[in-house]
């Protein structure tokens, strides 16, 4: 009797240890897995850091040609292609790997293009770089809201990107600064 007792003893005492190892180990797989996902929300931030980056540089080449300023335009054109270069695809998915890597390269071509350009050749290259940026938000979001804006004066037509829904024109610069109209709002 007192073997028995021994053995119910010996098992109960097995059966709580082996139950506090699984929670153990429960608890360890859920704090990996919060690790993790803090890993994958640090490295979206990062992404969205790095696209929110390439964002700014455009926003300020944009305004650059809005004040017809060739110089701050062509700098703004060097930040540009850094940031493009520095932008890591990694995070998404392979088909949205292969179209940015498209749209990047094409992007990049154009902003060395503006780097070392007088204005007239910047505006024609902002025309496709618009293009890329918009395709590339498209794929990448942004945090905050963009307005679509249209010349239709300029080159049969030419769409930009705007932070704010006033037109501000950098196609035509200081002599046609407000010509055009917001196409669309863009969110995501």
């Amino acid at each position: 009797m007192k073997n028995l007792k021994m053995s119910i003893a010996a098992m109960l005492l097995l059966a709580v240890s082996f139950t506090n190892a699984q929670e153990k180990e429960k608890m360890n797989m859920d704090h990996g897995k919060m690790n993790m996902d803090g890993m994958k929300m640090n490295m979206d931030k990062m992404q969205n850091a790095k696209a929110e980056a390439i964002l700014t540089d455009y926003f300020s080449l944009k305004d650059a040609l809005v004040g017809d300023d060739t110089k701050k335009a062509a700098q703004s054109g060097t930040k540009l292609v850094a940031s493009l270069k520095s932008f890591d695809k990694s995070s998404y998915t392979k088909e949205q790997q292969k179209d940015l890597a498209d749209i990047i390269e094409d992007a990049t071509e154009h902003a060395e293009h503006i780097a070392k350009s007088p204005i007239d050749h910047q505006r024609e290259h902002f025309k496709t770089l618009s293009k890329d940026i918009t395709d590339m938000v498209a794929i990448t979001g942004t945090k905050s809201t963009l307005y679509e804006q249209f010349c239709p004066m300029y080159d049969k037509g030419s769409a930009w990107l705007s932070t704010s829904n006033d037109v501000r024109n950098p196609y035509l610069g200081k002599k046609m600064p407000s010509c055009g109209k917001v196409q669309r709002e863009i969110n995501n």
